[in-house]
């Protein structure tokens, strides 16, 4: 019976690793024992079994990286070059002396823009020359020489007239320049002032102060002073009724005359003592 029974127990061990329940020793017919019951757990493993199997193969992983690295590089210390740069030149205008306004002087004559004798003295028949290059150029008319005009003297700007043979007296109303033009070749360029186009009255006529366009001829001239109800004239040459080109202490770089062509006093002068605008000169105003 003890043989049995053990070999029964050790039968009801196996069943239970097997199949993971408690089982009845009554249910198994184990006679006195069928009244109590016995109950075998057998608990989960938690070890571990490492098999390491050598490998002939070389694998390599890469694992991307989240970190940043930040290299900071100390600055040179900055080498600093000092260029000296070219003063401009100062502007000259009326009233300025000097070797500046002498070389002035000469580039503008030999351009053909009349101002007398240079001579170092920046006074209005300068100014005068410089209107004319300025108006010349299609730049500010303020009779200052600056960068923009100087560039302009610089490049050799001067008018184009259109006579292209004979002699003639141009009169460009659109510039306001008188030019005094041979053979399609410009000789001499004057600032000038024309009719301003306001209306006025005089002796109880209205009109607008307008030069004539059209080609005309210098039918008389006035050595000396003419006064009549609009002011004076300087040595008028007229070509056309009452007007003339005559000299005027006011010869802005804007039309303001009556309708008359005025040059400076000591423009008309020199056009005088050589015998520029003689009896019979085409004189032909256009715009």
């Amino acid at each position: 019976m003890r043989s049995f029974s053990r070999s029964r127990r050790g039968l009801l061990v196996v069943a239970t690793v097997i199949v993971g329940f408690s089982v009845s020793w009554a249910s198994l017919g184990g006679g006195a024992f069928a009244s109590s019951t016995t109950t075998s757990t057998v608990a989960p493993s938690t070890s571990t079994t490492t098999v390491t199997v050598p490998s002939t193969s070389t694998t390599t992983v890469t694992v991307p990286s989240t970190s940043t690295t930040t290299v900071t590089v100390a600055p040179k210390s900055p080498t600093t070059t000092t260029t000296a740069k070219p003063r401009p030149a100062p502007t000259l205008r009326l009233g300025e002396t000097g070797a500046s306004v002498l070389a002035l002087q000469r580039r503008l004559t030999s351009l053909g823009y009349w101002l007398g004798q240079p001579n170092g003295i920046f006074a209005d028949s300068t100014q005068q020359a410089v209107y004319a290059l300025q108006k010349a150029a299609s730049i500010q008319r303020d009779g200052a020489v600056g960068p923009v005009t100087a560039a302009a003297l610089k490049r050799g700007v001067r008018p184009k007239p259109w006579k292209t043979s004979g002699y003639v007296v141009e009169v460009n109303l659109n510039d306001d320049l008188l030019m005094i033009v041979r053979n399609g070749s410009l000789v001499w360029t004057f600032n000038t002032s024309t009719g301003g186009g306001y209306t006025y009255v005089d002796e109880g006529v209205t009109a607008i102060a307008e030069t004539p366009r059209g080609i005309f001829h210098v039918y008389r001239a006035v050595d000396g002073i003419v006064t009549d109800s609009l002011g004076q004239l300087w040595r008028p040459r007229y070509f056309d009724g009452g007007f003339a080109i005559h000299g005027d202490s006011y010869v802005p770089a804007s039309p303001v005359s009556h309708g008359c062509v005025r040059v400076s006093n000591e423009a008309i002068d020199w056009i005088w003592a050589n015998n520029l605008l003689p009896l019979g000169t085409k004189v032909w105003v256009y715009s």
